[in-house]
This record gives structure tokens, C-alpha cells and sequence, in this order.
């Protein structure tokens, strides 16, 4: 019987149809990082500039973000805007939503975060040099806030891709999902499938994930490196 769950990723197209779940893994995390890191960082630049109002309207959204569990939000998105606002929201396109809100406002406040900790007098200096409010952000805050972003933003990527496994529950085919599939097909084949579909799926999502924080460490020590120079 344990040889039979172990051969359940060889038999058919078991093991291919796995990996394009993680396809849809990988799509929905890497449109939903994308948009994060870009709406955040203009969101981290307006709460920035002080405005009292703007700084409590985000305040309020990261709160809401942050207190309600990203299942609810899935549900609100999905059964909820197609039964109440008419919105005909595919479930991919209802977890973009969602990881988008989620990211957004995560990703702002790191980036708020990193530009409140860059001491004032730089800011004062680019000034005195004549640079204007656009060049200050692009070439004194922004290449100093993206280094102290790295690490809390591979952070953020890693936590949304392992999220993803969420949106099985609003009926998406992903790795997961298509893991349950062949398990339940081979339930009486190879009652032990269980153990060895789950297995694969912990290290698709290692070989997803590990890269990229090798990268990120990668970055940051070339940087640190690079400003000790």
C-alpha cells in the first residue's frame, strides 16, 4: 500500500496536472505581489506627506485589512459582490482582488515605515541643492527606502503565495485543490496518497518560496556591501 501512494505522482498525469495548479498558484500570487508592491509604494508616498485626513483614511483601511481574516474577504469578494453589487467575479479574479486589498495596505505601510525612518536632514539637503520635491523621492528616499524594504517585502510575497492556498475554498483549481482531486480519486487504490500528494505540494511551495529569499538575502548584502564601499 505505501508503494502505491508514492507511485499515485507517477501514475497518468498526476504529477503535470499538480504543477499546473501551482501554475495557478504562481499567477495569482505574482499579478497580486505585483500590484501590491506598486499601489503601496504610491500609498506609502501620499499617507507621507502628513495630511491628517489621508493619514486616518489609511489608517482605518490597514486596520479593516488587518483585522478581518483573508477567508472572509475571499467570501465577501466572491459570493458577496455577485449576489449583492451584480459583480460577475470569477474566483481567480475575486482572490486578485482580495490579495491586492491586502497587499496594498501591508505594502504601504512598510513603505511609510521605511521613508518615516530616513532622517530629515536628507531631505533638507536635496533641497538646499535646489532638487525638487519629485527628485528628493527618486534619487535621495526611495533607493534608501527600497533597501530597508527587502526583507519585510520578500516577507509579504512569501506570506501571499502560501495564502493562496485559501482559494480552494471559493472553488479555484489550484495546486491544492487538484492535490484533493487526486486523492479522492485514488482513496481506495491508495488510502496512503494523502501523505505523498501533500508532501509534493509542501515542496513545490519550498521551491517557490526559497528562491526568492535567497534573492532577497542576495540584495541586501550586495547593497550593505555596496554603502560600507
Amino acid at each position: 500500500m505505501q508503494d502505491m501512494g508514492i507511485k499515485i505522482l507517477t501514475e497518468g498525469d498526476h504529477f503535470i496536472r499538480l504543477l499546473e495548479g501551482l501554475g495557478v498558484t504562481i499567477r495569482i500570487s505574482l499579478i497580486s505581489a505585483a500590484l501590491s508592491v506598486i499601489f503601496g509604494m504610491m500609498l506609502g508616498m501620499i499617507v507621507i506627506t502628513g495630511n491628517p485626513v489621508i493619514r486616518w483614511i489609511f489608517r482605518a483601511y490597514l486596520e479593516f485589512i488587518r483585522i478581518m481574516p483573508q477567508l472572509v474577504l475571499l467570501f465577501l469578494a466572491y459570493f458577496g459582490a455577485a449576489s449583492h453589487l451584480g459583480w460577475d467575479f470569477s474566483g481567480e479574479q475575486a482572490a486578485v482582488l482580495v490579495f491586492v486589498l491586502w497587499g496594498t495596505a501591508e505594502m504601504g505601510d512598510l513603505v511609510r515605515g521605511a521613508l518615516e525612518s530616513i532622517p530629515g536632514h536628507q531631505t533638507e539637503s536635496g533641497r538646499a541643492l535646489g532638487l525638487t520635491k519629485m527628485q528628493i523621492y527618486t534619487l535621495i528616499l526611495i533607493p534608501q527606502a527600497v533597501r530597508r524594504l527587502i526583507p519585510q517585502a520578500v516577507n509579504l510575497v512569501t506570506r501571499m503565495i502560501k495564502t493562496t492556498s485559501l482559494v480552494v475554498l471559493i472553488g479555484v483549481v489550484e495546486v491544492i485543490k487538484t492535490g484533493q482531486q487526486i486523492i479522492e480519486s485514488a482513496r481506495l487504490t491508495a488510502p496512503d496518497a494523502a501523505l505523498w500528494v501533500y508532501g509534493a505540494i509542501f515542496f513545490l511551495y519550498f521551491i517557490i518560496c526559497w528562491p526568492i529569499s535567497l534573492a532577497a538575502r542576495y540584495l541586501e548584502k550586495a547593497w550593505d556591501g555596496g554603502r560600507e564601499a
